[in-house]
C-alpha cells in the first residue's frame, strides 16, 4: 500500500479559494490513481474528483465540476485539488486515496485500496 497524507485544509469564507495537497510514500506514486472523496458531519463519504496516473483523465462529481480542480505531480508524489467559489456545503473532512488501476478515474469508494487521515475544510457564509 501507498501512504498518504493530506494537508492545505482550513478556515475560508464562502466564495474563496483552498489547495489541498496529499503526498504519498512507500510504493511507486506512478502506479496509482488518485481520488479525493469528503465526508460532511452526519453523512456519507461521498466522491469528488479523481485522476489517472498521467493526470491527462480526470473525473468530477457534478456538485464540485467547474469549480474544483484536480492534478498531480509525480515527480514530487503529490496529488492536489485546487478548490474555487467555495460553499458552505462544501464543508467536509477530506480525504485521498489511491487506487492501483492505474487508468481508472473511479467514483467508487470501494476500488480504492489506500486513505489518507483526512484534512478538515470549513466554509463559512
Amino acid at each position: 500500500q501507498v501512504r498518504l497524507v493530506e494537508s492545505g485544509g482550513g478556515l475560508v469564507q464562502a466564495g474563496g479559494s483552498l489547495r489541498l495537497s496529499c503526498a504519498a510514500s512507500g510504493r511507486i506514486f506512478s502506479r496509482y490513481a488518485m481520488g479525493w472523496f469528503r465526508q460532511a458531519p452526519g453523512k456519507e463519504r461521498q466522491f469528488v474528483a479523481a485522476i489517472d496516473w498521467t493526470g491527462g483523465g480526470t473525473s468530477y462529481a457534478d456538485s464540485v465540476r467547474g469549480r474544483f480542480t484536480i492534478s498531480r505531480d509525480n515527480a514530487k508524489n503529490t496529488v492536489y485539488l485546487q478548490m474555487n467559489s467555495l460553499k458552505p456545503e462544501d464543508t467536509a473532512v477530506y480525504y485521498c486515496a489511491a487506487d492501483s488501476s492505474r487508468y481508472a478515474t473511479s467514483p467508487i469508494e470501494v476500488d480504492y485500496e489506500s486513505w489518507g487521515q483526512g484534512t478538515q475544510v470549513t466554509v463559512s457564509s
